[in-house]
């Protein structure tokens, strides 16, 4: 038999109990004379035809008018560190499994949704995400769809090819991706791929012995006019694809769209994030108070969201950063967010509102939080307990501290780990806590890269006080020059400050509480040679921040086009999408690191290179 698909076994399956199914072979004949919608049919050929014939899979069940239409989303196009970031498997489709009634389809009940990766069933958040918006879309076309409607729109398409099978006006074929957007984020196909013969095969269903079956066509090759999903600009992401090819077609075309822009949108209510330096790159919970309520109380989407597994060194940098920033004369204006907490004795009301902040019982509750190194070494649940007794509010706190990081932040190994990503530590920073640091949403590294193709781009530092990081961890790098965050002047115009060499920026990180007098380079290498003399009482290589006293740097990637203006060794670059965030250090106790650090050299851009590998700057 010539058998074309993919078989289907126990271990495909999405966990669902499937005793229930039919076991063909044996004295199982009934399935044969079960009724199959012909409209399933078409659309199943369409999705073969548009995809490939691996886009769709088909199984059947023997005594029970349902089918499982499994199509395969490929996400081969989000970048490495996107697909790190989200925990998704790039070099594995997206599963949507929709469970129709095979002798009614569009006219029968609404389908299920179920979106999985076979070899990422753990805390696929993404996936939640993902089936939440398909399911609404769906709800919403289930209203006017019949299989009578689809019928006259697949008769149009139909009318398209001529009997030798090429394509009547390969132009029309383009509507069914109409409109196609023009998005930097992704190459758009030009009309040459059209230029072919697209066979109009005939389906032939194989009903295997293994109790599933499989759709094949007997023109085992078509030509695929297909275009990669595009990163849409506003809320054009949500409209809806056109049905001429389809249902099926439609719902994978909708789920592309969506896709690549799912960190714009709340993961409960689906509307756009709305935030002064447009979306970050992990998906989140907006703060409209009935999401914080569905969030934190019922538990709503917080898979998609809140990931327990977020590194105990990480959560320990996120915490001394909102304890830097509260702790900030200018509280005011650099805490931002301010947290959107439920009470957990009254779930109707919010103990911590942005419309009514606190700071005075903020502080309080993150008093209550007890140390990370302290949570590592025991029961979390017996911790919970204790930190609970001390203030109520500690623990909700901790978590809101954690979930609303948009930012993908890795503690950095000193070595480089067998199966882990190729990152290691830069030995001439002189500390032991180092970070990946990604926070750029796809739309701007996609943006990123394309100028990067263009103009080029090295390596600078840029210096900002640790206060200042809890906002630029949840919005982004910002340019604040003459805005309220401004803190050390604009001398050389507006944007974004940078500068090649460390003494510069460790100058501008020491700044802050208070401090407004930059040192100078002689000050820092006599405090770096000082720091570096005296005996340590703690090993250098300690785990946690043990400090409160505490300065950090971080080394970004820039476009060196005509826009970055440089006045010596101070850049200025006005163009926000041309800064992304690569490495953040950290320091103690008013240790710096090595004031004598040029990124410009070449030593020093050879071991940044071979620290990152290519897995984070190259497609």
């Amino acid at each position: 038999m010539d058998i074309k698909g993919q078989y289907w076994t126990d271990d495909d399956s999405d966990g669902d109990n499937e005793s229930e199914e039919f076991l063909y072979g044996v004295q199982g004949t009934c399935a044969a004379d079960l009724y199959r919608h012909p409209q399933l049919d078409a659309d199943i050929e369409a999705v073969k035809e548009i995809y490939s014939e691996n886009s769709v899979s088909v199984r059947e069940y023997g005594t029970i008018d349902d089918v499982d239409i499994d199509l395969h989303i490929n996400i081969s196009f989000l970048d490495e560190e996107v697909s790190t970031a989200w925990k998704v498997l790039r070099t594995e489709p997206i599963v949507l499994r929709l469970r129709f009634s095979l002798s009614q389809y569009l006219d029968g009940p609404e389908p299920s949704i179920e979106v999985f990766q076979p070899s990422n069933k753990e805390g696929f958040g993404l996936g939640l995400q993902l089936k939440k918006i398909l399911g609404m879309f769906t709800s919403q076309q289930w209203k006017h769809l019949s299989n009578d409607f689809l019928k006259t729109q697949q008769e149009k398409r139909h009318s398209w090819f001529k009997s030798s099978g090429t394509i009547k006006k390969f132009r029309a074929g383009l509507s069914i991706f109409s409109p196609i957007p023009k998005s930097p984020s992704f190459p758009i196909i030009q009309d040459s791929m059209l230029k072919g013969k697209l066979g109009v095969p005939e389906l032939r269903v194989n009903r295997l012995m293994n109790r599933s079956i499989s759709c094949t066509m007997k023109n085992p090759k078509v030509e695929v006019f297909g275009y990669p999903p595009s990163t849409q600009v506003g809320g054009h992401c949500k409209n809806i694809p056109t049905l001429e090819y389809g249902f099926l077609v439609q719902i994978m075309k909708y789920a592309e769209q969506r896709i690549p822009t799912l960190n714009e949108y709340c993961v409960v209510c689906d509307e756009q994030h709305v935030f002064q330096n447009g979306s970050m790159l992990k998906p989140a919970v907006c703060t409209r108070e009935l999401c914080v309520f569905s969030f934190y109380t019922l538990g709503v989407m917080s898979g998609a969201a809140e990931e327990v597994a977020t590194g105990a060194e990480v959560v320990d940098l996120l915490v001394a950063m909102c304890r830097a920033a509260l702790e900030s004369p200018r509280k005011s204006i650099i805490f931002e967010p301010y947290p959107s907490v439920v009470d957990p004795s009254d779930p109707k009301t919010l103990a911590f509102n942005p419309k009514k902040k606190n700071y005075e019982r903020l502080q309080k509750a993150l008093d209550s939080v007890m140390s990370i190194r302290e949570m590592t070494q025991g029961s979390y649940l017996e911790i919970k307990k204790q930190m609970d007794k001390l203030d109520p509010l500690a623990h909700p706190l901790l978590q809101w501290i954690i979930s609303s990081n948009r930012s993908h932040i890795v503690k950095l190994p000193l070595s480089r780990v067998r199966g882990r990503p190729p990152f290691r530590q830069l030995k001439f920073m002189h500390t032991s806590h180092q970070f990946l640091l990604l926070s750029s949403p796809p739309a701007k590294e996609a943006r990123f890269r394309t100028a990067k193709k263009l103009y080029g781009s090295t390596f600078a530092f840029h210096g900002s006080h640790i206060e200042n990081w809890h906002s630029i961890l949840r919005n982004g790098l910002v340019n604040a020059s003459y805005t309220k965050l401004q803190l050390h002047g604009a001398a050389y115009g507006k944007g974004i400050y940078l500068s090649p060499i460390s003494s510069i920026s460790f100058g501008y990180s020491g700044m802050g509480k208070g401090q407004h007098r930059m040192p100078s380079k002689d000050e820092l290498v006599q405090r770096y040679n000082r720091m570096n003399t005296i005996p340590q009482t703690r090993s250098i290589q300690s785990r946690f921040l043990q400090s409160r006293n505490l300065n950090c740097i971080a080394l970004c990637e820039v476009i060196t086009s005509k826009d970055l203006q440089k006045h010596g060794n101070i850049w200025v670059c006005p163009v926000s999408d041309h800064v992304c965030t690569r490495f953040f250090f950290v320091y103690e106790d008013g240790q710096v690191g090595d004031a004598n650090i040029n990124t410009q050299d070449p030593k020093i851009q050879k071991e940044i290179m071979r620290v990152i590998g290519t897995q984070v700057y190259t497609n």
